[in-house]
């Protein structure tokens, strides 16, 4: 595969975040398809990071919320236009409200806040996913392994699983 190819092969990641009163954390985008919608803070996968990595680092540059990686929950998989696999690995992550000091990034975002399952269920601005998401038990699956094997024949630098 070359590099014209690779750079049709997207790799993003979205973080499904729950406080200590049930709510998620989503965002309001500014730009495609979700604009004007409420989603899951997502970003794309750059080079030198993990998935996991990638979620925490997003969640914070979008949100300015520290949570805690509980593990994947799902992946979501397309292709536009014939052409791009848009691809996003989907982690569970959960926050204490007291602790965060919610801040939007404004060039991506109109706003961030915290909301029940249920009025995200019925606000008409939700996104598709999260409305599948909603009719769903959360049940993350945990990394089950997170070090580098004595046999590291790639030359891994880092190296997780999720089951």
């Amino acid at each position: 595969m070359d590099n014209n190819e690779r750079s049709r092969v997207w790799l993003g990641v979205a973080g499904l975040v729950e406080n200590e009163l049930g709510e998620w954390l989503v965002v309001m985008k500014r730009y495609g398809g979700l604009d004007g919608k409420w989603s899951l803070p997502a970003g794309f996968v750059k080079p030198g990071e993990t998935v996991d990595e990638a979620c925490q680092r997003e969640l914070k540059e979008e949100t300015n919320v520290h949570a805690s990686m509980q593990g994947f929950l799902g992946f979501r998989t397309g292709v536009l236009q014939y052409d791009i696999s848009d691809n996003l690995a989907v982690f569970y992550l959960t926050a204490h409200t007291a602790e965060q000091n919610l801040k939007a990034q404004l060039d991506e975002l109109y706003e961030v806040r915290w909301m029940s399952p249920e009025e995200l269920g019925q606000d008409d601005r939700t996104s598709l996913m999260i409305l599948e998401l909603l009719d769903l038990k959360l049940q993350a699956k945990p990394i089950k392994l997170d070090e580098l094997e004595d046999d590291n024949v790639f030359g891994y630098t880092a190296y997780k699983l999720f089951f």
